[in-house]
């Protein structure tokens, strides 16, 4: 039910993932009138799909605060995700309320044990072809040992989704010089270089155009920076497309060239549409979720879904427990987590 269009986009949207994972099920979660208005139109989505009705559904302009308050227990944003904790279902996927969305993962599924605060991680096109950046808004400002589990976060999950045994990782800094930058990185860059992890190459510290170089596989920042990262990004995917159009249709000489360059127009089309990257994964928690765009079309939510596919059938969450575990053992660290109590944190 959530973002700009609910069912109309969120139900033919699964048409392409059922058409392209032939062993996919879904549950949905919502009004079930308003489901089935769009859903009986198609019928291969209904076959796959089991409807289940929730009277309350989080609005995108409510506060977290509202959202918990309204609708724990009961908003089909809640039920969805507490599908995952009951093992109903493998993974949640919601193009709704983003704020919303990460309070009520936190308050269900809760963090893993020694994480303190959960990230946000996104595909990003580069150059070089893809890489994992994190966290792009779940967490505003990070001390080192938050960084750092970012880091092993992001390193499970370009593993688990590019099959790289040995991801690079980067934090992201004002400078690739040791000197340069805020003590909470300078000191995570310290830690990381120490600690000789096998689950990942250390690169040290990268600047904002590496990003799109794909200097790194995994790209370590915190959410303040990260997510004004991704929205210049895609501001500026989208601006590049919009003056390409206008001087491709300004004269005829442009049009006629357009012509004859046309599939390596398309080409660079199919590199910038933000559509086939949509979708952040919540990374941190006893379970996986998924955000899509609340604007998105089905395309892109589809490709949100099968992100989440992805995650579940690369065993995301094992490799993720296994890295946190070997870090953790070897350099202990108490976490707020451990300080105040599963229940105390998220209180």
């Amino acid at each position: 039910m959530g973002g700009d269009h609910g069912p109309s986009v969120i139900i033919p949207a699964l048409l392409k993932v059922v058409t392209r994972r032939t062993d996919v099920r879904f549950l949905l979660f919502g009004r079930i009138d308003d489901m089935r208005k769009v859903i009986d139109l198609y019928p291969k989505v209904a076959a796959a799909s089991e409807l289940i009705h929730c009277d309350i559904v989080v609005r995108m302009e409510d506060k977290p605060s509202q959202a918990l308050r309204h609708g724990r227990w009961k908003s089909s944003m809640w039920r969805a995700i507490e599908a995952v904790k009951n093992g109903q279902a493998d993974a949640c996927v919601s193009a709704g309320n983003t704020g919303a969305l990460m309070a009520m993962a936190r308050f269900c599924l809760r963090t893993m044990a020694t994480i303190d605060r959960p990230a946000i991680a996104a595909i990003w096109p580069t150059m070089r072809g893809e890489s994992v950046v994190l966290d792009v808004g779940a967490t505003i400002g990070a001390d080192a040992h938050q960084l750092i589990d970012f880091a092993i976060l992001g390193a499970a999950m370009s593993r688990a989704l590019f099959g790289i045994d040995r991801p690079s990782v980067g934090l992201l800094n004002v400078g690739v010089e040791e000197i340069k930058g805020q003590e909470e990185v300078k000191e995570a860059g310290q830690l990381l270089r120490e600690a000789g992890l096998t689950s990942m190459n250390y690169h040290g510290f990268v600047e904002g155009d590496d990003i799109g170089k794909g200097t790194v596989d995994v790209v370590v920042t915190e959410g303040f920076s990260g997510n004004i990262a991704l929205k210049t990004a895609e501001g500026t995917a989208r601006q590049i497309a919009s003056y390409l159009k206008a001087a491709l249709s300004r004269t005829m000489m442009a049009r006629i060239g357009y012509l004859f360059a046309r599939s390596a127009f398309e080409r660079l089309s199919e590199k910038m549409d933000v559509r086939k990257v949509n979708g952040g994964v919540f990374l941190g928690l006893n379970g996986i979720v998924v955000k899509s765009h609340g604007g998105t079309d089905d395309e892109g939510f589809a490709a949100a879904v099968e992100l989440g596919y992805d995650m579940v059938r690369n065993g995301l969450l094992d490799r993720i427990e296994a890295d946190l575990d070997l870090f953790h053992a070897r350099h202990p660290v108490k976490t707020a987590a451990s300080a105040d109590g599963p229940d105390d944190k998220d209180r």
